[in-house]
């Protein structure tokens, strides 16, 4: 497969800068062959059944993005990745020619050393645990298509409301949209709600750099799922119930574990760098709520798995003719397994 083949045009104007009120995004559901149905995300509820399973990601965003000075004087900027010990974190740097072996980093109250490089990483060595100083130092990591700087406004709203395990560096987006009202008439539907976590990190949102998908790796992410979500995980596939993910870290959680697992989802947690592509064998969700997501990006070619790569990107199309927001602070999209088994019936 090539990267091309996942490429769309966008206009400027349709990426969000802006996150609507929660609740509010526009919904477009493809539970058919044809382009999709307008909706919007407060209408989830009523396309879930009894039985239904709700699977959504509880990372919480840190604020990992830092500013800094170098002995020299000069600007830095810190993107922390990945903890590696009590006061070392795995890092991204720029301007990455500064940031050579022993260059030292002030912060306001804190240092760091660049200790190393682990291929496009730096590894930083704190003077002392950084995140106490996370608060007050520290930015929400907001994606470089959005064109301002952080606002206090951002620490709340590129959160989910059911944010509980700090860790990731980007939003689980899909799970933007839900309020508590939504998430109570989810239940009130009849379906029932779980909870993994998977911490949002370079994996998720790493260009596609290769011309062949195939040569593209997946950075590591780390998950863990409860034994309570586990449990009903395999009671919502016993009873016939839908499992309906909320975002694709989620489908990542839930297809790693399986895959380990031999088709259960176990409890237990883990490392994951699985890229999903057109082909890969299904075997937890059942429908997927997720944002319109980037040209040639790994989350565009995991729901072209998901739905089929033709009818993704004819729903993009009308998605940007009749104005939805798109990545991030944008719009959403339903995709629901009966959909591609009519879309499969349909092919010629």
């Amino acid at each position: 497969m090539l990267t091309r083949d996942f490429d769309y045009e966008l206009p400027a104007e349709s990426i969000a800068q802006e996150p609507a009120p929660r609740g509010e995004s526009r919904l477009l559901v493809l539970d058919d062959p044809g382009p999709g149905r307008h909706a919007g995300v407060r209408d989830l509820p009523r396309r879930l059944r009894p039985g239904d399973l709700l699977v959504l990601n509880d990372t919480r965003v840190i604020p990992a993005r830092l500013f800094g000075r170098s002995a020299g004087g000069g600007r830095m900027e810190i993107l922390l990745v990945e903890r590696t010990g009590e006061r070392e974190w795995e890092a991204l740097v720029k301007p990455g020619k500064r940031a050579r072996t022993g260059t030292a980093i002030e912060l306001e109250g804190l240092s760091a050393e660049v200790a190393g490089k682990r291929e496009d990483r730096y590894v930083l060595r704190f003077s002392e645990p950084v995140e106490p100083h996370l608060e007050r130092l520290g930015h929400i990591p907001l994606p470089p298509y959005i064109h301002r700087p952080d606002t206090p406004e951002d620490r709340e709203r590129y959160q989910t409301v059911f944010a509980r395990q700090p860790g990731a560096i980007a939003a689980p987006t899909a799970g933007l949209h839900f309020t508590d009202e939504i998430l109570r008439n989810v239940e009130a539907a009849g379906a029932e709600i779980a909870r993994v976590t998977l911490h949002v990190g370079i994996g998720t949102f790493k260009p596609v750099s290769a011309d062949a998908v195939e040569e593209h790796r997946m950075d590591r992410e780390r998950y863990e799922i409860t034994g309570e979500a586990a449990a009903a995980i395999r009671q919502a596939r016993e009873r016939s119930g839908r499992i309906v993910a909320v975002g694709t870290t989620v489908v990542r959680t839930l297809e790693s574990a399986a895959l380990a697992g031999g088709g259960e989802v176990p409890a237990g947690s883990g490392s994951t760098e699985l890229f999903i592509t057109p082909g890969f064998r299904w075997q937890v969700v059942d429908a997927l709520l997720t944002n319109f997501h980037l040209p040639r990006s790994t989350l565009l070619m995991l729901v072209s798995a998901f739905a089929g790569r033709e009818r993704v990107l004819a729903a993009y199309q009308e998605a940007v003719r009749e104005g939805y927001r798109f990545y991030s602070y944008g719009d959403a999209m339903l995709v629901e397994r009966r959909a591609i088994r009519l879309a499969s019936t349909a092919a010629p």
